[in-house]
């Protein structure tokens, strides 16, 4: 990417919104690939739960830690389906020079990533994925919504990025219980790394119709010294694909999607 597609990229909400990225499992060999991965994001889960309840490790490192874990993750993705040039392929495919499945699939990756880094420095945006298994296939949808936190997040908070000025006993106070919640906040995304690997078995070590459908969503967000984090079970749509897929593209959200927005997101908070 040039220096002055650099500047002007300011993303592109139409990407993301209201769609998916559905891949093919053919057979086992993918499948394995796919369990692997989730495993993967099953370890950052623990190894961010590690991270929070150490008092000598800063919240932020822990929260920027994961971010540019899911980052990367989605560097590789787009380095995956369009080689090194997948900036340019998705430059390209945003200033509509390109309009083909390979520069939309680059792109949708691209914006997350994009988005991810921006959540470094910004705050009050939530990232809300879900992720879902079908019986031939498996869906990711890469949302963000305003706002910081769902109506099932636990929250904990980072003294370090208070603005208010305490007196040493309540500041001392405010250190104790931001520790305690950090601790607290730790024991549920401990918890959470077990539910993805409930819902997402080895083929090796589960029959068929035990692993055919399973499904996620998650949201991390911050406001100011505040973070907060859910994962929870979804439940796929068993009716919602009738074709089956032969490569990986872009769909419409399913119903999933729109019914975690309804139960999850407080009122006045959007996707982006």
């Amino acid at each position: 990417m040039s220096e002055q597609q650099r500047v002007t990229f300011n993303g592109d909400t139409r990407v993301l919104y209201r769609q998916a990225v559905r891949t093919p499992l053919p057979d086992e060999d993918a499948e394995r690939l796919f369990h692997e991965n989730m495993m993967n994001v099953a370890d950052a889960q623990e190894r961010k739960a590690d991270m929070l309840a150490d008092p000598d490790i800063p919240l932020l490192e822990a929260y920027e830690t994961q971010l540019e874990g899911i980052a990367k993750s989605y560097k590789r993705r787009c380095r995956h389906i369009a080689g090194d040039d997948f900036e340019e392929i998705a430059m390209a495919y945003n200033s509509g020079e390109r309009d083909d499945r390979l520069g939309a699939l680059t792109a949708y990756y691209f914006e997350g990533l994009w988005r991810m880094q921006q959540r470094i420095t910004v705050t009050d945006m939530l990232f809300f994925p879900i992720i879902l298994r079908y019986p031939d296939c498996f869906t990711v949808n890469i949302r963000f919504a305003s706002g910081h936190t769902t109506t099932e997040s636990v929250l904990y908070e980072s003294p370090e990025h208070s603005t208010e000025e305490l007196d040493d006993e309540y500041a001392e106070r405010y250190y104790n219980e931001s520790l305690y919640s950090q601790k607290e906040a730790a024991e549920y995304i401990r918890d959470t790394a077990e539910i993805i690997r409930e819902e997402f078995p080895s083929p090796d070590e589960s029959t068929f119709e035990e692993r055919q459908y399973g499904g996620i969503t998650s949201a991390g967000g911050r406001k100011g010294p505040v973070f907060s984090s859910m994962l929870k079970r979804v439940e796929p749509d068993p009716n919602r694909f009738s074709e089956p897929v032969d490569d990986t593209t872009l769909v419409e959200e399913g119903e999933e999607a729109k019914r975690t927005e309804r139960e999850l997101l407080p009122e006045g908070v959007i996707v982006l």
